[in-house]
């Protein structure tokens, strides 16, 4: 990690003690009774209690709408600064540095693993080349993280401390509007007990030409306290809902100040803890490189001497048996001697075999002559008639 991110997170390691260690006041769940408020806040009452005009129905209708004023203001300008940035849980942060520490596989850290087909087929890089590589892209990784985590470190103390002004406006806003209902319904009772009394009176004593007037205004006046009667509901049920969101507010604010607190942690005591392991799994995968080189160059030199032993002597093996051997091998003369005789003897049996064929093809041939003589000498015979005195002489 770089010690300009160290420093700013130790630098807001007593902020978060502040903020973390701040308690907010809880709210009071008792509306309160004109009868039992003391002097200030009977002065309170009275003075919301002016700003109802049973004569003007938007009087009533903006009933307690003031109160809300600051809170929203508060609220618009959370919501301002939210609006345009990334919304994103800062915990992904945490994840993705624990992701890019877990691609550390310790098996593939090991030198003799052997390479799957798959890696094989893609022509992934040794474990060691994988692990160096690997290690050089986490350390980039883990200090752009460590950027993005205090960035969102800042954000949530921000958030808390402006969590912190809603929580105490909200408060204001919850116990204001115990006051504007304490002034709703005090102006209600006096309506019933002295306002509506009064006009009734009025409308029974009128003439009868003001009857109808004095009837109408009666009406009106009825009217005019229904309608606070309702707003005053209204202002109950919105006081219920803002002390339902007083919890929530501060749940919020728990769960943010729990996430500085583990990103802070992170910050100045994980990540350097998570960089020293990743050093010293760099140095020993060095070291047992080292390791296995030298006993590669161990075996090598005792392999030389084996082998270079082995090819002596079957060298020397070889060389001697040439020395000893004669320039012709007695077995190569004898068969060669063998191979004359026998050539020899084969050319006498084919002569032989040959004169006698020629002396049986001379008889043959005389033979021929012969019988072609008497066959021409008796063709002739049957010509001329003579052919039995030719075939008696021929014969003796």
């Amino acid at each position: 990690m770089a010690e300009d991110v160290r420093a700013q997170a130790e630098a807001t390691l007593k902020e978060v003690e502040e903020i973390t260690t701040n308690l907010l006041p809880e709210a009071s769940g008792e509306l309160i009774a004109v009868e039992q408020a003391d002097p200030a806040l009977q002065a309170e009452i009275n003075k919301r209690m002016s700003e109802i005009d049973v004569s003007n129905t938007q009087s009533i209708i903006r009933f307690g709408s003031a109160a809300q004023a600051e809170l929203q203001a508060i609220s618009q300008d959370m919501l301002a600064d939210v609006r345009n940035k990334d919304v994103g849980p800062a915990g992904d942060s945490l994840r993705s540095m624990v992701a890019s520490l877990r691609g550390f596989s310790v098996k593939e850290l090991d030198p003799n693993r052997k390479q799957s087909w798959w890696e094989k087929l893609l022509g992934k890089t040794k474990p060691m080349a994988e692990f160096m590589a690997r290690y050089e892209t986490v350390q980039g990784q883990i200090d752009g993280i460590s950027n993005e985590l205090l960035e969102h470190e800042h954000t949530l103390l921000k958030d808390i401390k402006s969590l912190d002004k809603l929580y105490e406006k909200t408060l204001d806003f919850y116990d204001e509007l115990a006051v504007y209902i304490a002034a709703g319904e005090a102006k209600i009772a006096e309506l019933d007990n002295t306002a509506i009394p009064a006009k009734e009176a009025e409308v029974q004593a009128a003439p009868e030409q003001e009857g109808v007037m004095k009837a109408q205004e009666l009406r009106d006046l009825r009217a005019a306290r229904d309608d606070l009667e309702r707003r005053v509901h209204d202002l109950k049920l919105t006081r219920q809902v803002t002390m339902q969101s007083l919890p929530s507010i501060r749940l919020v604010q728990e769960n943010d100040k729990s996430l500085v607190n583990k990103i802070n942690s992170t910050l100045v005591n994980t990540v350097p803890l998570w960089e020293t392991q990743l050093a010293q799994s760099v140095t020993i995968h060095r070291s047992r490189e080292a390791a296995n080189v030298v006993r590669e160059a161990n075996d090598l030199t005792n392999e030389l001497l084996t082998k270079n032993a082995e090819n002596l002597r079957t060298a020397n093996a070889e060389i001697r048996k040439e020395m000893e051997r004669g320039v012709f091998d007695i077995q190569a003369v004898e068969k060669a001697n063998a191979d004359l005789i026998a050539t020899i003897e084969d050319s006498l049996r084919i002569a032989d075999e040959g004169k006698a064929k020629r002396a049986e093809a001379e008889q043959s041939l005389i033979q021929m002559e012969n019988d072609l003589k008497q066959t021409l000498a008796a063709a002739k015979a049957k010509e001329t008639g003579l052919g039995d005195t030719v075939a008696n002489s021929t014969t003796s």
